[in-house]
């Protein structure tokens, strides 16, 4: 499956517990057709004493959304947009089907 979302992208939450909030995409992983927000969907994770933490202890921490749970924000508009695929000037590049703007 083609993801159309990037590492650097700004995306909106549109379902799930965390509807409506934004944030930088840090990873995606293309296996899993999921992805990491800054800051959107964060977890407690237990961490053991290591080199290092040596305290260890409680962490928060981003937990990998679906990417069908999130739409890209055009940076013109700061609307949400649909992407799309075509060649311009010999190259394929990324545009956004609410403004036409290239990404």
């Amino acid at each position: 499956m083609k993801l159309k979302i990037k590492t650097g992208d700004t995306v909106r939450i549109i379902a799930g517990d965390h509807k409506g909030s934004e944030g930088k995409v840090m990873t995606v992983f293309r296996d899993k057709n999921k992805a990491i927000v800054e800051g959107v969907n964060m977890v407690s994770k237990h961490e053991k004493p290591s080199a290092q933490n040596p305290q260890g202890g409680i962490v928060e921490m981003e937990a990998p959304i679906h990417i069908s749970n999130l739409s890209l924000i055009d940076s013109k508009s700061g609307e949400t947009t649909r992407v799309g695929y075509e060649i311009r000037d010999g190259k394929k590049v990324r545009f956004s089907k609410k403004s036409n703007e290239v990404i």
